[in-house]
């Protein structure tokens, strides 16, 4: 069965915002930095379902979630929205996920960042590796 989600790819002033995933073994890229959003429930758009998942794990209404790209394989269908991040960090509450952070895409693009939270590195999700492909060789958003 092909999972469909939808993903925030978030920026504020230059850096993209990341959810460090519960090391949870089970659910998808444990322990590693990716993007908020996640799974579509039955009859939800993919851009209902990211504004649901924003505020369920960060607390944010987003004005204006413009669709970004898909990408699959046969496990996942993942819809990638992109805006700006008009809160500061600190205005947003980390309700899912064990840290968030702002990363620029040269950190990014280390493979790892640092976790404040945890003292330590982790590596990025899949899904991010995606988006930051997409970044690097100037796709713009629609």
């Amino acid at each position: 069965m092909t999972v469909v989600v939808a993903l925030a790819m978030l920026e504020r002033q230059g850096q993209w915002l990341l959810q460090l995933r519960d090391d949870i073994p089970g659910i998808a890229a444990p322990g590693c930095w990716g993007l908020f959003g996640g799974h579509l429930d039955p009859g939800e758009s993919p851009e209902q379902a990211l504004r649901r998942e924003l505020l369920e794990e960060i607390g944010w209404a987003a004005a204006d979630l413009p669709f970004w790209f898909t990408h699959s394989n046969p496990q996942r269908i993942a819809h990638f929205f992109r805006a700006p991040l008009t809160l500061p960090l600190q205005e947003l509450r980390l309700l899912e996920g064990q840290d968030m952070v702002l990363a620029s895409l040269k950190n990014l693009g280390s493979g790892q960042i640092w976790s404040p939270r945890l003292g330590e590195l982790r590596p990025l999700a899949p899904s991010l590796r995606c988006a930051i492909e997409r970044l690097s060789f100037g796709a713009a958003p629609p």
